[in-house]
């Protein structure tokens, strides 16, 4: 994919030097709160940013003026012309529309250049701030699925489960 530049974002690929970027929201407890991994060290990160940087999912969201990191998209295809939205964003930089304004831009460029036909975002209930930027995106809550998934496991090793919603929407009904 090539870059994609809004009015004060650069989204491009990653590549290893992103390392310290990501390292600095990757090691954020609140940041990673309702994602399926835990915090990370710098080693990891470096490893990340290596693995980022071979990946055609994860892009980085990167500061205009100064190139700086602050989140990433992930864009994963499915079937049937669907591709599923993620992001996960600096806490120093959440707040400003970064978010909101980094995702239309990359669902805007999959409905024009990717032939994307729908695209759909999956987020806790609880992650109150996700949902609110996917209906931002006028995206459509179509489901409520109870315990549909779990990323960690209790002191017995039991699945600790948990719900999701699942927003989507499609290119007829994107208007930007």
């Amino acid at each position: 994919m090539e870059n994609i530049i809004s009015d004060r974002l650069i989204i491009r690929r990653f590549n290893e030097n992103d390392w310290h970027d990501l390292y600095e929201y990757l090691s954020d407890e609140e940041v990673v709160k309702f994602e399926p991994y835990g915090t990370y060290s710098e080693d990891q990160a470096k490893e990340e940013a290596i693995n980022r940087a071979k990946s055609d999912i994860f892009y980085a969201v990167c500061l205009k003026e100064t190139g700086k990191v602050i989140g990433n998209l992930s864009f994963m295809k499915g079937d049937f012309d669907t591709w599923e939205l993620g992001y996960v964003f600096n806490r120093k930089y959440q707040g400003n529309g970064y978010a909101t304004e980094s995702s239309e831009k990359l669902v805007d460029y999959a409905f024009s250049n990717l032939g994307a036909r729908r695209i759909i975002a999956m987020c806790s209930p609880l992650n109150t701030r996700s949902w609110k930027l996917l209906e931002r995106l006028k995206m459509r809550r179509e489901g409520l699925l109870l315990q549909n998934v779990y990323f960690k496991t209790d002191y017995y090793g039991q699945p600790i489960w948990l719900d999701t919603y699942e927003y989507a929407i499609l290119k007829s009904e994107w208007n930007k």
